[in-house]
């Protein structure tokens, strides 16, 4: 247990290892055609996407679950038992219930004791969220070992029909972890990073409980209550405007350029955002890995999704430096720079 204190030496922050855990039903886009009108082709040429995964919430399997278990393999793969953590920050919007905290029921199932341990809904952009506020508190010495999960379980929130269709092709569920711990080479960690909201624009995507959540009430219909609301255009072109941005201004904060970064590892919300981004910045395809086909957006898993998919390959090392960048409802979006 770390002491807190913010009177501790500067210090560096090291990732240590990586877990995922996803459900096993898999829901094929020639499974959406068998109940709304669409296609396999339709879906894969403007999403990218061929299937998605889908927790089996009926059944007890919620986003703690798939948070504990991706956590879980992150600690067997970093050798390191849950008492040795001091700190824990679950990024989600889909908690189990609104009350006790995804974070607080990890804790519980995996034994870490009485250790902090804090949820945060910044939707699709929670993670890099997180991970920002967790290389502060390692590096400034509040926290030594610190567990850093994005979990979501989105489609209980989606109607699988017709009049569902434009969230329902895209999302899927999912979790993965990343494991951080405090290092004594200050020139470990974060490089440079931007949060960023827009409050004005969450009128674009949202998920409404009753008939006054609706910002125009001339839009509201019983059968979107409780389901995903996305004007899809309007999150399409902000997402391809700031995606760009962020990418420019993190390189420019840090004084490097895209030839500088080994891994992009960006939240997979549509093939066709990141193409344009890398096309923009001239990134060859093998700096920035697309997943999105076997799984969807699975919101604040969806980055650390994908470094966990490269770590297994063998593709992140020590010395390489990456950048976790994602954009979501809010609006929000940001960025976060590392040197592994």
């Amino acid at each position: 247990m770390s002491v807190n204190t913010h009177h501790a030496p500067r210090r560096g922050v090291r990732v240590v290892a990586s877990g995922k855990c996803l459900p096993e039903t898999r829901l094929t886009n020639h499974d959406l055609e068998s109940c709304m009108e669409t296609s396999h082709e339709w879906i894969l040429k403007r999403t990218g996407i061929t299937e998605r995964r889908r927790a089996r919430w009926d059944e007890g399997e919620k986003t703690s679950t798939l948070a504990t278990n991706a956590l879980r393999a992150a600690m067997q793969n970093a050798n390191i038992a849950p008492d040795q953590l001091d700190l824990l920050l679950v990024a989600t919007m889909t908690p189990d219930t609104p009350t006790p905290s995804v974070s607080c029921i990890v804790s519980r199932e995996l034994g870490c004791g009485n250790i902090a341990a804090i949820d945060i809904n910044a939707a699709c952009s929670g993670f890099i969220y997180t991970m920002n506020l967790a290389d502060a508190m390692a590096r400034t010495g509040m926290y030594n070992t610190i567990g850093v999960i994005g979990a979501d379980c989105i489609t209980q929130f989606i109607d699988y029909s017709t009049y569902g269709r434009g969230a329902a092709i895209l999302f899927g569920d999912a979790a993965a972890a990343i494991v951080l711990q405090a290092s004594d080479d200050i020139e470990l960690g974060m490089i440079a990073q931007r949060m960023h909201s827009e409050g004005e624009g969450s009128k674009h995507l949202f998920i409404p409980s009753q008939q006054i959540d609706f910002p125009d009430q001339e839009d509201y219909d019983e059968r979107k209550l409780k389901k995903v609301q996305m004007n899809g255009q309007a999150v399409f072109k902000f997402a391809v405007s700031k995606f760009q941005e962020v990418i420019e201004n993190t390189l420019n904060d840090a004084g490097l350029t895209a030839d500088d970064v080994d891994h992009f590892i960006c939240h997979q919300a549509n093939s066709r955002i990141l193409e344009a981004a890398r096309e923009r910045f001239g990134i060859p395809e093998e700096k920035l890995l697309v997943n999105i086909h076997k799984y969807g957006n699975t919101v604040a898993a969806s980055a650390p999704l994908v470094f966990d998919e490269l770590r297994e390959a063998g593709r992140i090392q020590p010395g390489q430096r990456v950048m976790f960048l994602a954009f979501g409802a809010g609006l929000t979006w940001g960025s976060s720079l590392w040197q592994l």
